[in-house]
């Protein structure tokens, strides 16, 4: 559910007190908040954003030239992939430019009369949001800026159209570029904008990527991509289902559910002490999540915690959890009722109980005994890795989290043992 951030009044409230004001010309000026907040065609010579930080300051320059080259406003002998890489990297490497290169984004797709300029701008952003998140009190300055951007194709056209006109009236001689400049290419705004909204959500709450390996082009590609096509991760069922419908058009089930699910035993995991507690080599997890999204299943894999804990991490992601929202309250009421728990799983969507189902069968092969004694997994910890993967609660009190977590535990558990999913057997 979208949600409307900080008003456009805060926003320059924020702005006054947080950018590094730049001067021009031999008096040294103070250049105003709205240009500063404007398409800037030349160099800077420090940073946009307030910092003592001496390599921030070095870095924040250069990296604004590193903008304009994926922009396609400075011109540069790195391929627009090479650039992108090299921006994230920097970013992921440093924590101190994010806020730098989001307010940077910003600059350079406001008041932009090139709209293929326009659209690589917001290319850049979403490309970014899937690598690292800005920082928490710069999170609501970002989000207000993409929410004024979700309906705003028209708006753009128009005020590029403004643009340049006033500025052919000044020049008569830029009539022909500036022309060519405003030729629709690539994607409207609002599909980047509604994508960042989508990924600014989740990449606060998740953290971007993780682990020691640093971005790879690969990795850059696939998030480019997931700008158009939706990716197997962080969607909703419904657009899962939807995506491979083209490629296993009889699939009742995701399929990177049950590959994952598959893998996992495959490898011997209900014979693993420690399954889905013990965490797979995040480097790992993130290469084979890159090849999951593209429809492949590496033969290398030989650790069962790797596809474990990417299994987890697929169902966590979910857009909406397999138990939806409207759910919880009555789950977490029945967490002591075997039969009113097995109610539940009724009452939900098709498609959802499917799913549940898949998963519940599937824990309950690590439920039984024999397999018990290997991985040092019983029934409750099984519930107790797994229930924040398909239960969410939405309050923001810790006492009222603390309270829903033993419960949301115990409801699991009731699914794990009275739960009949014989039916799940040979379903894919």
């Amino acid at each position: 559910t979208l949600r409307k951030p900080i008003s456009q009044s805060s926003m320059a409230d924020w702005a006054s007190k947080n950018l590094n004001m730049h001067t021009q010309g031999i008096f040294r000026r103070r250049i105003s908040i709205s240009n500063m907040l404007s398409w800037n065609g030349g160099s800077i010579k420090k940073p946009m954003l307030i910092t003592s930080n001496r390599t921030i300051k070095k870095e924040a320059c250069e990296m604004f030239k590193l903008v304009q080259s994926y922009m396609g406003d400075r011109q540069t002998r790195m391929d627009r992939n090479h650039v992108a890489l090299v921006t994230v990297t920097k970013c992921w490497s440093m924590q101190g430019l994010r806020d730098e290169l989001y307010i940077q984004l910003i600059r350079q797709t406001t008041d932009n009369t090139c709209y293929r300029s326009l659209a690589w701008g917001w290319e850049l952003m979403a490309i970014s949001l899937a690598f690292f998140s800005p920082s928490p009190k710069f999170q609501s300055y970002l989000e207000g800026y993409i929410y004024r951007h979700l309906d705003s194709d028209e708006n753009i056209a128009q005020r590029i159209k403004e643009l340049v006109d006033l500025k052919n009236k000044k020049n008569s001689k830029s009539r022909k570029k500036r022309k060519q400049n405003t030729e629709d290419e690539g994607l409207p705004i609002s599909t980047y904008a509604k994508y960042c909204y989508r990924k600014l959500q989740k990449v606060a709450v998740t953290g971007g990527k993780k682990g020691l390996r640093k971005p790879t082009v690969e990795e850059i590609t696939h998030a480019r991509n997931a700008i158009v096509t939706p990716s197997l991760f962080g969607s909703s069922l419904e657009e899962i289902m939807l995506r491979q419908q083209d490629m296993y058009p009889g699939n009742k089930l995701p399929w990177v559910q049950t590959q994952l699910s598959q893998q996992v035993l495959a490898l011997g995991g209900e014979q693993t002490e420690g399954i889905f507690r013990i965490p797979g080599d995040i480097d790992e997890v993130n290469a084979l999540k890159l090849q999951v999204d593209q429809w492949r299943i590496p033969s290398s894999l030989s650790d069962p915690n790797i596809p474990a804990s990417l299994l987890k991490l697929w169902y966590r992601e979910l857009e909406e959890p397999v138990i939806p929202q409207q759910f919880y309250k009555e789950c977490i009421s029945n967490y002591e009722n075997p039969d009113a728990a097995v109610a539940v799983v009724q009452l939900l969507p098709e498609l959802n109980r499917l799913v549940l189902c898949y998963l519940i069968h599937f824990l309950q092969i690590f439920a039984q005994p024999s397999n018990v004694s290997r991985t040092k997994m019983d029934v409750n910890n099984l519930a107790m890795v797994m229930a924040p993967n398909c239960l969410r609660c939405q309050s923001d009190d810790p006492r009222v989290i603390f309270e829903n977590t033993r419960k949301e535990m115990s409801f699991l558990r009731m699914l794990i043992v009275h739960l009949d999913t014989s039916f799940i057997k040979g379903l894919v």
